[in-house]
């Protein structure tokens, strides 16, 4: 796998960690035997950069630069849409900016597959042979499903972002409220992705954004609560009934139900008031 450039802006380098999965997730599901990729650097022009690589066997792929609109990625980029050919060095639907890394790696079919979220390619997925065949439905559908996933998990944690930076913990009630919703917002979310770093990224954020509300720090041990628990403490709080709670989380009432009890135990308290409270004097909840 390509090393991590930190000379590159945050939400790149954020990406190319997402792309690190789906490259690995690529080349588990579609048993090619070369796959690599990278994200795309914003501004004027969007520029690929190749950093994460599969099954390489020289280094011309390492780090290169695809410019929009160049090449088979540049291609996909552009069209934001998969696109692949069976003999790269013969076809005539793309430009040949790229033949001389090709060409040292010995790739013949090649696959790219963009990685699109809110209308803008964050990146692309490419698999490849070193022989001129067609590629199979099959590892074209399977290709197009891992950036799809890939597409999914970084909608939400984008989200998750944009949700962190409207929580600025500030001393009026209707702030606090703000930010209580934000972290509610951000225990669902977690539940969403299949991704397990990415939740568990997801669940840690709102385990900082409850400690913030602390007037001091807590020494004291903390309840442990299940994830579930504390999903559905998080939209009690919010003064949520149990149906609403269930339509936020997708679960049925019975089953908030079920949690909520279980939650009140662990927290020692009789009311949904009294596990609420105890949970934020503890910085469970913010």
């Amino acid at each position: 796998m390509g090393v991590q450039d930190d000379r590159l802006p945050r939400r790149t380098r954020d990406d190319a960690g997402a792309v690190r999965s789906g490259i690995l997730a690529l080349h588990r599901t579609t048993g090619l035997p070369v796959v690599f990729g990278g994200a795309v650097s914003g501004g004027a022009h969007d520029r690929l950069h190749i950093t994460e690589l599969v099954g390489t066997t020289t280094d011309s792929l390492d780090g290169l630069v695809v410019r929009h609109g160049n090449g088979l990625g540049g291609k996909a980029m552009a069209m934001a849409r998969p696109v692949w050919v069976s003999n790269y060095p013969t076809s005539a639907s793309i430009s040949h900016d790229y033949d001389k890394p090709v060409s040292r790696e010995g790739l013949l079919s090649i696959l790219a597959v963009p990685i699109v979220v809110r209308r803008r390619v964050r990146g692309v997925l490419y698999g490849a042979l070193r022989e001129p065949l067609s590629l199979a439905d099959r590892v074209i559908g399977s290709a197009i499903q891992t950036a799809r996933d890939l597409e999914q998990d970084l909608a939400v944690q984008d989200r998750a972002d944009e949700a962190l930076a409207r929580s600025r913990p500030d001393t009026t009630t209707a702030r606090w409220e703000e930010v209580r919703a934000v972290h509610a917002e951000l225990r669902a979310l977690a539940e969403q992705v299949d991704d397990v770093t990415t939740r568990d990224r997801l669940r840690e954020a709102s385990l900082r954004l409850a400690a913030a509300g602390l007037s001091e720090p807590n020494t004291a041990p903390r309840p442990i609560l299940s994830p579930r628990e504390l999903d559905v403490l998080s939209y009690v709080a919010l003064g949520c009934t149990n149906a609403e709670t269930a339509d936020h989380l997708g679960l049925m009432p019975e089953t908030i139900k079920s949690y909520l009890r279980s939650a009140m135990r662990k927290l020692d308290s009789r009311t949904r008031l009294e596990a609420v409270n105890t949970a934020r004097r503890t910085g469970l909840l913010p």
